[in-house]
């Protein structure tokens, strides 16, 4: 009760800024009607409880089942067993992602069925899947991570030249959107598990992070190779749909979405038990005592339970007020209180993203306190809040392309790569992953969306897909810079 206590309290210490914030609007710049504002105040409630019981049941279930699999992979010195398991967890994890299944849904009805949601679904999990078992070959033979970044990102631009801008933008979303809330944890508890084999201990720490932006790479270039046999000259066509039907009570919303959101998570939870509970049985050499097990189980229910609170109230409570909030901002006649909200705003709600607790815990575990979550997350927040405010910046200047971000954004990342502490690379790119979660890809891009809406010139559509792939870039660049830091620290210290 006393884990569960602490962790109560640092997720009303997230949640509660941005609840405040929205509140402080409400009474000054944005007046909204009473029912949104019960929904959003409602939404908040249960996203404080659901995520509480979440990270709960992270560390009692998801975590234990990663590092089992992670070592048993490990054990195993068997080439075919670690390349079959990678495929078969990368391709599940993937495939059963929530927010993977909200943008393929997405993208399928702004492109009028060209891109169908179970074709993208299908072809994004086989990308984790690959490039997840790379990842794991990676961690194995350490081979250096700022070099198959470099490779994987010469790779991606290469294949982007030949893409349209409108599947540029959605293969960087879909990386972004396959990393969230569940496959987050368990890849980072999977590579601490495959890396704490390894005698030396620096090496240890450096290969435990990485896996989950190697494996989102694989969204991009999955996405990218599609656009090679599917294609049109056309651009993307289409409509974001505001609320499907008017609203008579604030609760009615939450009624709607919690037996299909809970339907969703038990389809996402189920094939990682699965998986875990065969393994035990038929191949692990070491097997867990009955205790371990049942805890495992109990933690997986915590873990269900307060995830399918979480995604309600962020579905049925925020996306409505955060669609309503920008078009109301940007609607002002100056455009400079949209962009220091939509900086605040990024600094926010990152800050209740669940799988950045499980990041930056593991960090200050891993280092052994070396690297303080408080100051990773200052940092990661900060790089959101300019990714949200450079994403404002581009739906009010239309010439402005996603491309003019990511191209040299990215190629300051791999120059930072090979200047910073290689332990600080993988931390990066996985920051880069946790910090497009279902926070991000609900009440931001709404926000976003709400700001396109009202904006002359700008296209909901185009603007709208591009975000979650700005939010996955700036952490990586913020946390390296993070790295420069602690380097030239440690230097002068004589460590």
């Amino acid at each position: 009760m006393r884990i569960f206590t602490e962790k109560l309290r640092e997720v009303m210490q997230s949640v509660m800024p941005i609840t405040l914030l929205v509140v402080l609007l409400h009474f000054t710049l944005t007046p909204l009607e009473t029912i949104d504002l019960q929904r959003f105040l409602f939404g908040a409630f249960l996203i404080t409880i659901g995520l509480s019981i979440f990270l709960f049941g992270v560390d009692l279930g998801i975590t234990p089942i990663g590092k089992f699999l992670g070592k048993g992979l490990a054990r195993s010195g068997s080439l075919k067993y670690v390349l079959g398991m990678g495929l078969v967890l990368g391709f599940f994890i993937s495939i059963a992602e929530p927010d993977l299944h909200i943008l393929a849904a997405q993208v399928s009805e702004v492109t009028n069925g060209m891109y169908p949601k179970n074709l993208l679904l299908l072809v994004v999990s086989v990308g984790i899947a690959v490039m997840l078992t790379l990842g794991l070959f990676r961690i194995v033979y350490r081979y250096p991570l700022n070099k198959a970044f470099t490779f994987l990102y010469l790779a991606i631009f290469g294949l982007a030249y030949f893409s349209t801008n409108d599947l540029f933008a959605i293969a960087f979303d879909a990386s972004g959107s396959t990393t969230g809330a569940l496959t987050v944890p368990f890849m980072l508890a999977l590579a601490v598990g495959v890396a704490s084999l390894n005698r030396r201990t620096q090496s240890a720490e450096e290969d435990s992070f990485g896996l989950v932006g190697i494996a989102s790479a694989g969204a991009i270039l999955a996405v990218l190779i599609l656009g090679l046999f599917v294609r049109s000259d056309e651009p993307l066509s289409g409509s974001i749909p505001a609320s499907s039907a008017t609203v008579t009570h604030w609760l009615a919303p939450f009624l709607h979405e919690l037996p299909k959101i809970a339907g969703e998570i038990l389809l996402a939870v189920s094939p990682i038990l699965i998986i875990f509970v065969l393994n035990h049985v038929f191949f692990a050499d070491e097997k867990l005592s009955k205790r371990a097990f049942r805890r495992i189980f109990l933690g997986m229910t915590y873990l269900y339970i307060g995830l399918v609170l979480f995604l309600t109230g962020v579905n049925a409570g925020f996306m409505e007020v955060g669609r309503k909030l920008g078009m109301l901002i940007a609607g002002m006649d100056s455009s400079i209180p949209v962009l220091i909200v939509g900086f605040v705003l990024g600094v926010l709600v990152i800050l209740a993203e669940p799988a950045v607790y499980v990041l930056t815990h593991q960090i200050e575990d891993v280092t052994t306190g070396y690297v303080k979550r408080g100051i990773v997350l200052g940092f990661l927040s900060i790089g959101v809040g300019l990714a949200v405010l450079l994403s404002v910046v581009r739906v009010l200047i239309p010439w402005l392309q996603l491309w003019h971000y990511l191209v040299p954004g990215y190629l300051i990342i791999l120059a930072l790569s090979y200047k910073v502490p290689k332990l600080f690379v993988g931390i990066a790119f996985d920051a880069g992953g946790v910090a497009s979660g279902p926070m991000t890809a609900t009440f931001i891009l709404a926000f976003i969306q709400g700001v396109a809406e009202i904006t002359p010139d700008a296209n909901v559509l185009l603007e709208g897909f591009g975000m979650i792939a700005m939010v996955a870039m700036m952490p990586i660049i913020s946390l390296q810079l993070l790295g420069a830091i602690y380097q030239r620290n440690s230097v002068k210290e004589g460590l």
